[in-house]
């Protein structure tokens, strides 16, 4: 998802990945992060311990870039009928 979406707004994408146990040590939570799982855009963090729809997540990067939201993605089997 992340990829893709830097790919179509041209942002950069930073990916920290580090052992669980890291993300509990003493040392982590000086540094005022967020508790992972989670996603920041721009300073805000706009989810913490969970995942966000990829819907929710565009909408925001094109807040945080002044853009106007993205179109609702028409789902299920009638959406791919009618992305045709």
């Amino acid at each position: 998802m992340m990829p893709s979406l830097g790919r179509k707004y041209d942002i950069e994408i930073e990916s920290i990945s580090k052992p669980r146990e890291e993300y509990g040590s003493e040392e982590y939570s000086k540094l005022g992060l967020p508790v992972a799982p989670a996603i920041i855009v721009g300073e805000e963090t706009v989810v913490e311990r969970s995942d966000i729809p990829e819907e929710k997540l565009e909408t925001v990067i094109c807040n945080h870039l002044g853009l106007p939201p993205p179109e609702p993605q028409k789902t299920g089997i009638f959406g791919r009928l009618l992305r045709k």
